[in-house]
């Protein structure tokens, strides 16, 4: 048997033999990780997907000079602490904090960008407070 770790570490590719016809072929192995249920502000329950953090994430740095690196770390981040929660169910509004965080950390616009949205800024009152905090 063989064994390799594939290059972005996601799963094990092992080649394996057959015992009594002697075929070989490949199997797959990939961790068995289960996120918590997000729980949206009007009660329904949806699985935690990485894309809809993915795109939420691109969308506020949308032409900022942040690299991929850096945005893969930063979901990478969220992940490990959403997992290390040890949770069944999450609040939407916490992975929202959580993504904050990590844009505040990575560029302040994308930061403002999102937590615009995110916080739904009524006026511009809104925007004064949070851009003084983020100065300071």
């Amino acid at each position: 048997m063989e064994t390799r770790v594939a290059e972005d570490g996601d799963f094990i590719r092992r080649r394996r033999q057959c015992a009594s016809c002697e075929k070989r072929f490949t199997t797959y192995e990939r961790a068995d990780v289960s996120y918590p249920m997000v729980v949206k502000k009007d009660g329904r329950r949806i699985e935690y997907e990485r894309a809809k953090l993915i795109a939420s994430m691109q969308l506020a740095l949308r032409k900022r000079p942040v690299s991929i690196e850096q945005v893969d770390g930063a979901i990478e981040r969220i992940e490990e602490k959403l997992l290390n929660l040890g949770l069944r169910e999450l609040p939407s509004g916490r992975i929202g904090e959580l993504v904050m965080r990590e844009l505040k950390k990575l560029d302040k616009v994308a930061y403002v960008r999102f937590a615009s949205v995110y916080r739904s800024f009524e006026d511009i009152d809104d925007f004064k407070t949070l851009v003084d905090e983020v100065r300071r």
